[in-house]
């Protein structure tokens, strides 16, 4: 039985996990980068211990088996990402990366170090008409089930609450299951990078239907 629950401090291990298993572009990243770690330091950690009162989980049978964080105010995360989070970390992961020179994984690990140190506010354009900004990631068993649509309701709701105006997120573009299913939810397309799809939702708008 599945069900969607707060976030808890003793998920952090298994949603890291999770965050792992669908990070590259929904497939399994496991072995991708020099050090798997990498991932949820980029793209989960920071929200949260930034923001754990935005974080939802899915559990299925007492198990984390995907989540959704949230950022409420991009420019002020990505002020607090690139001072307080990624400058001890990005020494870090730099380190292992120079030890690591020979192995055919450090362009791709190189790439993503070189995607987080480019944080900061003001970085994408988004921010203001879409202030917050979400990631959502389900393992495959979990996907098709209705448990992504839930969470991003669930969430709406709590950002209309807070007087948040509107929400973003960012895909791969190669994810074509990803894509398909904003549109549906009924997220607006906005101008993106080539490699990426940005989606915005002003929450003057309806629930997703």
């Amino acid at each position: 039985m599945a069900r969607i629950r707060a976030f808890r401090e003793d998920d952090a291990s298994a949603l890291a996990s999770v965050c792992i298993r669908t990070a590259d572009a929904g497939r399994d990243a496991s072995g991708v980068l020099i050090d798997d770690e990498i991932w949820p330091d980029v793209f989960l950690n920071p929200y949260v211990v930034r923001h754990p009162d935005l974080a939802l989980v899915v559990e299925t049978d007492g198990s984390p088996s995907g989540y959704l964080v949230c950022a409420p105010d991009t420019r002020s995360f990505e002020d607090w990402f690139a001072t307080t989070w990624w400058p001890e970390r990005a020494a870090r992961w730099a380190h292992r990366l120079a030890e690591n020179r020979a192995d055919p994984r450090v362009r791709r690990t190189a790439d993503i170090l070189r995607y987080a140190a480019g944080r900061r506010a003001g970085a994408e354009p988004y921010g203001d008409t879409y202030p917050a900004h979400l990631h959502i990631d389900l393992l495959p068993d979990l996907q098709g089930q209705g448990w992504g649509r839930r969470l991003i309701d669930t969430l709406l709701g709590v950002l209309r609450e807070r007087g948040v105006t509107g929400v973003h997120l960012v895909a791969d573009a190669s994810n074509a299951p990803a894509l398909a299913f904003y549109d549906r939810l009924g997220f607006a397309r906005l101008p993106s990078h080539e490699g990426a799809q940005a989606f915005g939702w002003t929450l003057d708008d309806p629930e997703p239907s």
